[in-house]
């Protein structure tokens, strides 16, 4: 029985795992997106949630169990410092994983994992509030309808005069040799 054994072999020993993902959990914070099997990037979504919870902590112990499986200081500063700003009202789920098709070697499925964060919301843009429909109706009207002593606009076919073809005597000819 496999009881409270949470976790995939993935057809490893536990060294040979664990030095894996402490390698992904790395390459995703440092990069903020990589590529993986999509097994691999289930399993990953684990481990860099359980980093980024250490990082809302930011305690001196925190700290140091994120620095057991990052392995690079830099990285661990760097997410401990933006964790804050960046997952401080998220309560979980700071990755997103998204499938991207199959590899071409041996076909094994194939996605991308990114954190998400602060920068979705930079995406976004601020929007004034919506019209009501009457409003948009009347405005979508007078648009239409040329304003009352205004100049009528003219047809595409007047306002533009057609492009004159280049005539035959500007160009040059090659010369014969």
């Amino acid at each position: 029985m496999r009881h409270r054994k949470a976790g995939l072999k993935l057809g490893r020993n536990r060294g040979h795992r664990n030095a894996l993902f402490r390698n992904l959990v790395t390459s995703l914070f440092k990069h903020d997106r990589i590529r993986t099997t999509d097994v691999k990037a289930k399993e990953l979504r684990r481990w860099a949630d359980r980093m980024v919870t250490l990082a809302k902590r930011g305690d001196l112990h925190a700290r140091r169990q994120a620095l057991a499986v990052i392995r690079e200081p830099a990285v661990v500063h760097r997410l401990f410092e933006k964790a804050a700003e960046r997952f401080g009202r998220v309560a979980g789920g700071y990755t997103r994983i998204t499938k991207l098709g199959f590899r071409p070697g041996d076909g094994a499925p194939v996605t991308l994992v990114e954190l998400i964060g602060a920068e979705g919301e930079e995406k976004k843009k601020k929007r004034g509030k919506k019209k009501p429909a009457a409003g948009r109706k009347a405005e979508a009207a007078r648009k239409k309808a040329p304003a009352a002593g205004g100049k009528q606009p003219r047809p595409a076919a007047e306002a533009e005069p057609a492009a004159q073809a280049p005539s035959p005597e500007k160009e040059e000819k090659p010369a014969a040799s």
